[in-house]
């Protein structure tokens, strides 16, 4: 079995490792037109802020690695056309510009995805950047040590950790967003209202609200919204991603944004093309339906079920629920499902629920408080969604609650779940179960 991987990054990286483990006699090839692998680029952030001392532990594979494995890496190697009828691919080595063609029996397509480019006058000035992969992460820290005001648009979870970091460092930061609220893909607004007072409290000045126009100057560059003008040192666009699969457009299905639609089973419309990671679909399963949510979690699952179907289906991908979480200055952020906004959109008869509670008795030396929310279908009471933020560290609560979506319980058995109590965790019934609790009684009224 003859296998061509395109591009490798996580879903790569874990597909060609559990292809060889499966398949050990399998023919492996890799093309990647970069000159790395593996690079966690939820990483950067850290890395800028000074908590990573060694960006090289953000790479957890190389290309010896995969090469001791058995694959043949071809780093530099740029796929250029796929010829899906006959199983070819023609591709372009970057240093010797050589074309040259190849043939599979299975292809794997794990390209990810590329920064969306908004359609801003001047987004090609020299002071605007991008926050994507290890050469973004490189530029960044060399040039945030000689620009002191350093404006990001863009307030998902890159620019947002972005912000943080720079602000930690003494930086006039700026954080820009045509939303009025930041991250409210994420969370709703008694969280986003925490979240910019924690950003103010900080010295960072939110422009929320705003479209950018246009970017314009030399040594100082001026970005115009359709409010204002900010002066600043350089910008950085974290206005979200875009799947690359323009090799196999009009090949196979995709969704409108060009994802791939891939089965249970990760093949696509063609059988033998495999997709993962950024450049594929999800099945999301808060709504049922197929969903563009370019996250690692995703890509490293994926790229593991590629390698468990390659010769024949086995493994069934069981879905997400978009579980992702950020630390911001002293607090931990988490969430998981849908906001009580979007699944009001989705058209669900949806109910949330908001409550702030220790995380363990007062009697304790310390506790913190956990702000919580529950997102609930009031008909069949079945969880869709929910988040937390504390000083405490809540993160794994998110996955508690992405296991309840997931197998699609509701806000009664969250109610009394049968959970651990030591005082030096929780109270006899875990800040989860009050939060089931408290939508067991409003749903009571």
């Amino acid at each position: 079995m003859k296998v061509i991987v395109i591009g490798c990054t996580h879903a790569g990286t874990y597909a060609v490792k559990q292809i060889l483990k499966e398949h050990p006699k399998a023919e492996v090839t890799i093309y990647e037109r970069n000159d790395n692998i593996s690079f966690l680029s939820c990483g950067i952030a850290l890395y800028l802020d000074g908590k990573v001392a060694d960006p090289k532990g953000l790479f957890y594979s190389n290309p010896k690695e995969l090469t001791d494995l058995g694959a043949n890496v071809k780093m530099l190697h740029d796929v250029k056309d796929i010829d899906t009828e006959n199983k070819q691919v023609k591709v372009e080595d970057m240093n010797s510009h050589e074309i040259f063609e190849d043939n599979y029996d299975k292809l794997v397509m794990t390209t990810g995805s590329r920064p969306v480019m908004p359609p801003i006058e001047g987004r090609d000035n020299k002071n605007v950047y991008f926050c994507k992969n290890w050469h973004d992460a490189q530029t960044l820290f060399e040039k945030a040590k000689t620009n002191q005001r350093i404006t990001i648009v863009g307030s998902g979870y890159i620019g947002a950790e972005l912000a943080e970091a720079f602000s930690n460092h003494g930086h006039d930061t700026t954080l820009i967003d045509t939303n009025e609220r930041v991250m409210s893909k994420y969370f709703d607004q008694p969280f986003t209202d925490k979240i910019e007072a924690a950003y103010q409290k900080h010295n960072v000045n939110l422009e929320l609200g705003q479209l950018v126009k246009s970017f314009s100057g030399e040594d100082e560059l001026t970005i115009t919204t359709d409010q204002k003008e900010i002066k600043t040192d350089m910008a950085i666009l974290c206005v979200g991603f875009k799947p690359n699969t323009e090799l196999l457009k009009d090949k196979v299905e995709m969704m409108p944004n060009g994802a791939l639609i891939t089965n249970e089973y990760m093949q696509t419309s063609n059988p033998d093309i495999f997709g993962a990671g950024d450049s594929v679909a999800v099945h999301y399963n808060p709504t049922g339906k197929n969903a563009y949510i370019p996250l690692a979690t995703n890509a490293v699952r994926q790229g593991i079920l590629v390698g468990n179907n390659i010769e024949k289906p086995t493994t069934k991908y069981m879905g997400t629920q978009s579980s992702s979480g950020l630390q911001l200055y002293e607090y931990s952020i988490v969430s998981t499902g849908m906001t009580a906004e979007l699944a009001k959109k989705e058209g669900f008869n949806a109910h949330s629920v908001l409550l702030e509670d220790n995380y363990r008795p007062e009697f304790m030396p310390t506790t913190e408080p956990v702000l919580m929310s529950l997102v609930y279908d009031a008909d069949s009471r079945r969880i869709l969604g929910g988040s937390l933020m504390s000083k405490y560290d809540i993160s794994q609560s998110a996955g508690t609650l992405s296991m309840c979506i997931q197998n699609k319980n509701t806000i009664d058995d969250l109610a009394m779940v049968d959970m651990l109590f030591q005082p030096n965790f929780d109270r006899p019934f875990n800040y989860l179960n009050l939060l089931g609790q408290a939508a067991q009684a409003k749903e009571a009224k």
